[in-house]
């Protein structure tokens, strides 16, 4: 499915257990994890309070299978998970929506994934003919990054129809996974393989755009980077609307998988509309260090913990303090 899917030995239930145990609360990422699942049920037989914090919504695979069993398991996991919980963290206004619906009210905050700005920062215009030399990328094309798994809902099938459409424009692609954009057999595909955030952060000086043509996803980490960084970003359309405030230096695009054709014609429009009124990238990168920080969203989820009412610890129960 090209999903990360963790399943737990009994060992690994049991340390999972006595942590749950000996913590004051319990902080879940993503419901539809077994590890997640064992998490708040184990964080209720103990009685600890429980703060799941929620990535992703629905995954529009090709497969109408696939789909259908998605939406199934949120249904049956997701939705009650997030009423179980007794505080709920959405990473994205989309997925929030999605999950809840327009008028979504209850014990719910929306709190940014952060990027080390350190790192992911504006560079010097000179760095990005040095970086696409050290990569071997060409000096004077056009070139979209792509930075992610290869897998399914990434939308490989998009960039590989995308790549075929514009031969004009080149795709560096860095990552790995079970597609194999190497035996596409496109000289305008540059496989960079896995790398290390110090390089990636380096790559994002060297391309014109961020190319992520994925659905089901949050707010993809890589986008924020990209925007810490100043480069323009084209994402599905789900991704572009994570945060509303951001949406003005996202080009969103309608991305269905079951049709790589049209979604790539659609992300093609995007690009051309993006080399023919591109954003302000000093004043995106300074929103994004501005608004992405981790200590911000730990802020948040503290500030979330101390509104949890006080309970009797002798009771095996969290009491703030």
């Amino acid at each position: 499915m090209g999903l990360p899917m963790p399943i737990p030995r009994a060992r690994a239930i049991r340390a999972l257990g006595r942590a749950i145990r000996d913590c004051d609360v319990v902080i879940v990422h993503d419901a539809l994890y077994l590890t997640s699942v064992l998490g708040m049920f184990l964080g209720k037989l103990h009685g600890k309070p429980i703060v799941l914090v929620q990535h992703i919504a629905s995954i529009e695979f090709a497969n109408a299978v696939m789909r259908g069993l998605m939406r199934l398991a949120n249904c049956l996991v997701t939705k009650p998970m997030l009423h179980a919980a007794d505080r709920v963290v959405f990473i994205s206004d989309s997925v929030r929506r999605d999950l809840l619906g327009e008028s979504a009210h209850g014990n719910f905050l929306l709190l940014f994934n952060g990027v080390d700005t350190k790192i992911f920062r504006s560079r010097d215009a000179s760095a990005r003919c040095a970086v696409r030399a050290a990569f071997g990328l060409p000096i004077e094309s056009r070139i979209a990054l792509f930075v992610g798994r290869f897998v399914e809902k990434k939308g490989l099938a998009v960039l590989k129809a995308l790549a075929r459409r514009r031969p004009d424009l080149h795709f560096a692609l860095v990552g790995g996974g079970p597609v194999r954009p190497e035996m596409w057999g496109l000289s305008n595909i540059h496989v960079l393989g896995p790398q290390p955030q110090e390089k990636i952060a380096e790559l994002y000086a060297a391309p014109d755009l961020l190319l992520l043509p994925s659905v089901g996803e949050g707010f993809p980490l890589v986008i924020q980077e990209a925007m810490a960084c100043g480069l323009p970003v084209v994402c599905g359309e789900s991704s572009s609307h994570a945060d509303p405030a951001a949406a003005q230096w996202l080009r969103g695009v309608a991305i269905d998988l079951s049709d790589p054709e049209g979604s790539a014609a659609r992300c093609s429009a995007a690009i051309d509309g993006l080399f023919a009124d591109p954003p302000d990238r000093a004043a995106m990168a300074r929103y994004a260090e501005e608004t992405y920080n981790w200590p911000a969203m730990a802020r948040g989820i503290l500030r979330t913990l101390s509104r949890l009412e006080p309970v009797d610890c002798a009771a095996g129960r969290y009491q703030p303090g």
